[in-house]
């Protein structure tokens, strides 16, 4: 497996706009992924906005699930976060994600983010596992 960080968002999007996202494989059940934070992801305290924070989990966990449901499509079923720090303009975020338990239709995962090695956000969340068409 790749331990190279790759750009995911290729495509027109959300998170193109937002500046990407980039992520790697660590194992079949482990992956990494991060983004730096720039002026439009502040909300008006001056801290990461965390709709922000939000959309960067979706985004980087859904990825884990694609992956590890052998890049069959995949859409959000739930998605519960906890914000517990903040970060700011500048900082890099890194997400890692480790894929729970695996169904033929279901993955279940865990997710934080840490900024300077600490946990700013900690999610857990069910992704579908759609078929291929």
């Amino acid at each position: 497996m790749s331990k190279d960080f790759q750009q995911i968002s290729l495509k027109q999007g959300f998170m193109k706009h937002n500046g990407g996202v980039l992520f790697r494989n660590i194992s079949d059940t482990e992956f990494e992924f991060k983004s730096t934070i720039n002026d439009n992801h502040l909300n008006a305290a001056g801290i990461t906005h965390g709709g922000y924070l939000s959309a960067l989990v979706d985004a980087g966990a859904g990825t884990a699930a694609h992956r590890s449901a052998e890049s069959a499509p995949c859409v959000t079923i739930s998605l519960d976060l906890k914000f517990i720090g903040s970060s700011k303009v500048g900082d890099e975020i890194i997400g890692n994600v480790k894929i729970l338990k695996k169904t033929k239709t279901l993955v279940f995962l865990f997710c934080e983010l840490k900024c300077d090695n600490k946990i700013i956000t900690s999610a857990t969340g069910i992704w579908k596992i759609l078929k291929r068409t």
